[in-house]
């Protein structure tokens, strides 16, 4: 896995390549860990993601809850395989995906 960050003011976007499981999601949450002070707009580019597991997704809940506290969180661009473990988990009703 990879992680693209682009911060602009107080607008953060990882991009993010590859697969989030067990073993790449303490990564993302070690990114996330030292990054989040003063930022209000996070953007998830999932356009490169092929697969998220359990752990990616409790990530995402961890982040979310923290976002929500300072600003927005949304994921963009997640394929169709992405969306359909985030409607089966029912992450469509906790994320702003677009």
């Amino acid at each position: 896995m990879t992680i693209n960050q682009n911060k602009a003011g107080n607008m953060l976007t990882l991009a993010i390549e590859g697969r989030i499981d067990t073993q790449t999601a303490p990564e993302l949450e070690k990114v996330l860990d030292g990054t989040l002070d003063g930022i209000t707009e996070l953007v998830f580019d999932f356009t490169g993601v092929s697969y998220i597991s359990s752990a990616g997704l409790r990530v995402l809940l961890k982040t979310q809850k923290q976002m929500n506290k300072q600003g927005s969180m949304t994921v963009i661009h997640a394929n169709e395989d992405i969306m359909e473990i985030f409607e089966v988990t029912g992450f469509t009703d906790i994320l702003n995906i677009k």
